[in-house]
Formats: C-alpha cells, sequence, structure tokens
C-alpha cells in the first residue's frame, strides 16, 4: 500500500522555513554591522535555505503517491524533482561566493569589526542550524522524503560553513587577522558545491529510470515460489523503500489460465514482502519457452524465443 507522506513533510517545512528565516535574517544583519564578507556569503547560502523550504512545500503538494489519469506511475518524481531545484540553488550559491571573495582581493575594503556580543548571536545561529539539520534527516529517513533529506544535507553544509565563519570571526576578533574573512570564503563556496553535487548525485538516477534493484536479486526471490521454471528480461525502477515498479516475463508450469494466474498471484506476493512498496507487471509465458537473460537488454528481446 502505498504511503502519503506528505502532510509530515509540509509540516517539517513549515518548522524550518521559519528558522531558517531568523537564521537568515540574524547572519545578514551581523554581516552588514561588521562588514564581513565571508559571514555575507554565509547569509546568501541561508537564502537558498529558505527559498528550498518554499520549493519543498511546492514540490510536496504536487508529490502525491497516488496515481490517476493523468500520471497513472503517481507523482513521487515531483520530489526529485524538488531536490534537483536545490541542486541549482546551491549551485548558484557557490559562484556568488567566489564572485564576491576575488572582488575583495582586489578591492580595498574597510576592516571587519566583530565584538563577543555578535560571536555569541553566531553561536546562537549554528545551534539552530545543527537543530534543523539532524530534525530534517531525521524525519526524512523515516516517511521516506528525498525532499526532508536533501534538504538537510543543503542545512549540514550550512553548519560547517557556520562554523568556519565563525573560527574566521574568532581570528578577526582575537588577533586581528583580517584575511582570515577572504580566505575562508574560498572553503566555504567548496562546501556548497559539493553539497549541491551530493544532492544532484543521489536523485539524477531516480528521474532517469536507473534501475532500482539488481535483477538477479528478483530472479533469486521469483524462483523461491512453487511452479515457477524461469523468469527473464527483469527491469524495475523507481525509488527502493518508497515506490518501485518490476517488470519481467515468467515461465511457468501451468496447463491452463488459472492456474497460471495463481502461481503469479504468489510472485507478487512474494516481491511485496521483500521490496515493498511495489508494483508488478508480468508477462506470462508456457513450459516450454526458454531463455537466459535474466536482465532486460533490446538485442534479448529482438530475438524470437528458443523452444
Amino acid at each position: 500500500m502505498l504511503q502519503d507522506n506528505r502532510k509530515a513533510v509540509r509540516r517539517v517545512l513549515l518548522i524550518t522555513l521559519g528558522l531558517n528565516l531568523v537564521v537568515m535574517a540574524l547572519k545578514a544583519f551581523i554581516g552588514l554591522v561588521t562588514g564581513s564578507l565571508s559571514l555575507l556569503a554565509d547569509a546568501l547560502h541561508s537564502v537558498t535555505d529558505s527559498a528550498n523550504n518554499v520549493l519543498g512545500l511546492v514540490a510536496s503538494q504536487f508529490s502525491s503517491p497516488e496515481p490517476d489519469r493523468d500520471h497513472p506511475y503517481g507523482h513521487q518524481k515531483f520530489e526529485a524533482i524538488g531536490a534537483l531545484g536545490i541542486a541549482a540553488f546551491l549551485g548558484i550559491a557557490c559562484f556568488e561566493i567566489l564572485q564576491s571573495a576575488v572582488e575583495r582581493i582586489f578591492s580595498q575594503a574597510d576592516p571587519v569589526r566583530i565584538s563577543e556580543t555578535e560571536l555569541w548571536l553566531l553561536l546562537i545561529v549554528l545551534g539552530i542550524n545543527i537543530f534543523v539539520a539532524f530534525y530534517e534527516r531525521s524525519v526524512g529517513r523515516r516517511v521516506g522524503s528525498p525532499i526532508l533529506i536533501a534538504d538537510a544535507k543543503h542545512t549540514m553544509s550550512d553548519v560547517w560553513v557556520t562554523i568556519s565563519v565563525l573560527a574566521g570571526l574568532i581570528g578577526v576578533w582575537a588577533w586581528g587577522l583580517q584575511w582570515l574573512d577572504v580566505v575562508l570564503a574560498f572553503p566555504v563556496a567548496l562546501l556548497v558545491f559539493w553539497s549541491g553535487w551530493s544532492v544532484l548525485r543521489e536523485n539524477l538516477p531516480w528521474l532517469v529510470d536507473e534501475v532500482a534493484i539488481a535483477p538477479e536479486a528478483i530472479h533469486t526471490v521469483v524462483m523461491q515460489v512453487p511452479g515457477v521454471l524461469n523468469c527473464h528480461s527483469i527491469a524495475s525502477r523507481g525509488l527502493l523503500g518508497r515506490q518501485v515498479f518490476i517488470e519481467m516475463h515468467l515461465i511457468v508450469d501451468a496447463s491452463d489460465v488459472e492456474a497460471a494466474h495463481a502461481i503469479t498471484e504468489a510472485v507478487e506476493e512474494r516481491l511485496e514482502e521483500e521490496y515493498r512498496p511495489v508494483r508488478i507487471n508480468i508477462h506470462v509465458e508456457p513450459p516450454h519457452y526458454k531463455s537466459d537473460q535474466i536482465s532486460y537488454t533490446p538485442q534479448a528481446e529482438n530475438k524470437k524465443h528458443s523452444r
């Protein structure tokens, strides 16, 4: 049975949106007051946090797992598209950070001035970021939401960014090391880029229908069902644990349609136990058909079955 997790996802996204707006405002305020480039860049990163929450809310609204006439395979890919939007936001943030750092190197800028109070405020910001990252990741894994898991990765990158910026500002405050503010802007950009790449790498296979379960694993499960002689041309796609689609050709030991149907029902039940939720499409073939092509290949499908 398909599970609709949209209500839980929206609740988490609304909570984290409010917290991210507070974080963004604090970073921008302290950055403007102190003149810190790395902190302003970090505030820009936090802008994407809030934008990602809004994007996630929109994506979640359209990502119902239930199929309909226009989307017979469900709507789960809307969440993956939302995750790719997060990756795009991270790429933009990376470019802006690098551009600002290079401009600061070749221009005369006012020195950074920061107080102990402002450093304490940044520690509060760091604590909020850590809470948001672990909260989103925990709920995302529990309900199986790619958008929450992707956003948690983004927020975790914000945690490391804030830690590096805070370390640099402590150096400026304690020892007057003004160059730290510019130098630390570069690793901030690298962390942002890596976070975006990770989100892209995890969601792109789902969008391009990469195999969800190894054909050999499905073959092993199916062959344990009584009455199955062989199965071949096995294909799968989707997201394991959220929704998987499986299709195969099944060779059964049955003398009539009713017996063949009973065997396919048993196969579907066994696969559902292993990989739920799953939708299965089975093409039944008589006992005298043979094929050794476990995995689907166009060449194998174009060949005639041997008798």
